[in-house]
């Protein structure tokens, strides 16, 4: 049975109340409806059956609920998952592992569920006027970044749905001429990416290019990561295609981009998580913050939707959360700092 906006219902199950809850708050960064959470003892004697397009179940003990798989059985036809790992303490790896192996689960029965952003609404990005006020202009203490040079400062822009709308805003407050370039790994139809790399770059002045074989990352860069393939960082610096999809339901893999961008730059890496759906990202973080990277969010109301920089959030990681225009003020302010300290200690040694 279908919720708000056609999505799937789901009915939860459990004789542990911390469990019961820890599910109800996976299935809703999924955008799932939850029209049942209680109990065994409480569905059987439910007047009325709920209609749920799938059951969670997961007790203590089967065996203190003999009649529960009947009732349920006798009742619905919708798939009944019996035997669910019981989900870890929130915001360590376990747990987000535990929800992606769920994720894993239902959409076996109901299909893809994380939403991601149509063609009409990235199209519609290209009508919006520029940022207003004029973008800033490059602080005096920053020294412009020669055409054509390398980046040896890289931040990965991640994001799933909402995040088009984010990291153009990101990207628009940004005066041009900063030392650094960017990765951006977006949740996407593939089909997509033609008019992503037009709007995102209509009135910025960082330009979308999808990642090409042998792409070294140049400061002002914002390299597009195909959702087809993985792709990683070469010894040499170089952008190279694995022969291999991204790990997990969806490309390209957050996570597995963090992953294999710090490999390379180490503590030269960073990120931004933008708006999306699910968690992805929270299980690279800590490993991204081992390295010495910031790792920076997307506040929550500002956000199309928030699980995903929520999770991350979560996750104890992230130094900085702000609307995608503080974001963009930060990144100036925090490169500035760096220009700053690097002269002083040129000084120092001279």
């Amino acid at each position: 049975m279908a919720g708000q906006c056609g999505r799937p219902r789901v009915g939860i199950v459990s004789d542990v109340v911390l469990q019961r809850h820890r599910l109800q708050a996976a299935t809703a960064k999924v955008g799932l409806d939850v029209c049942f959470s209680g109990d065994p003892e409480r569905l059987l004697g439910y007047p009325d059956f709920p209609q749920a397009g799938l059951w969670l179940v997961t007790l203590a003990d089967e065996a203190d609920h003999p009649v529960l798989f009947d009732h349920l059985l006798e009742n619905t036809e919708a798939p009944v998952l019996f035997g669910l790992d019981q989900a870890p303490k929130p915001g360590g790896t376990d747990y987000f592992r535990w929800e992606r192996r769920l994720l894993g689960k239902l959409e076996q029965q109901l299909g893809n569920l994380e939403e991601l952003d149509s063609e009409a609404s990235i199209q519609e990005l290209e009508e919006q006027p520029p940022a207003s006020p004029p973008t800033a202009t490059l602080p005096h203490w920053i020294p412009p970044a020669a055409p054509g040079s390398i980046a040896e400062e890289v931040w990965i822009l991640g994001a799933s749905l909402g995040g088009p709308a984010a990291v153009k805003t990101f990207l628009d407050h940004l005066p041009p001429g900063l030392p650094v370039g960017f990765i951006y790994a977006q949740h996407i139809d593939g089909n997509f990416t033609e008019v992503l790399t037009r709007v995102l770059g209509r009135h910025a002045h960082y330009q979308l290019k999808r990642a090409e074989e042998g792409l070294r990352v140049h400061n002002g860069d914002v390299v597009l990561l195909p959702v087809e393939h993985e792709w990683k960082i070469s010894d040499t610096g170089a952008l190279t295609e694995l022969d291999t999809p991204w790990p997990g339901p969806y490309g390209p893999s957050i996570d597995q981009v963090l992953l294999n961008v710090a490999d390379h730059y180490g503590r030269h890496c960073h990120a931004i998580l933008f708006s999306g759906m699910g968690n992805d990202g929270a299980i690279a973080a800590p490993m991204l913050k081992a390295y010495g990277s910031k790792i920076w969010v997307q506040e929550s109301s500002s956000c199309g939707n928030s699980s995903m920089p929520d999770s991350v959030a979560a996750t104890g990681c992230s130094t900085l959360c702000g609307t995608p225009e503080e974001l963009a003020r930060e990144l100036v302010k925090t490169i500035e700092k760096s220009c700053l300290l690097k002269g002083r200690q040129k000084r120092d040694s001279a």
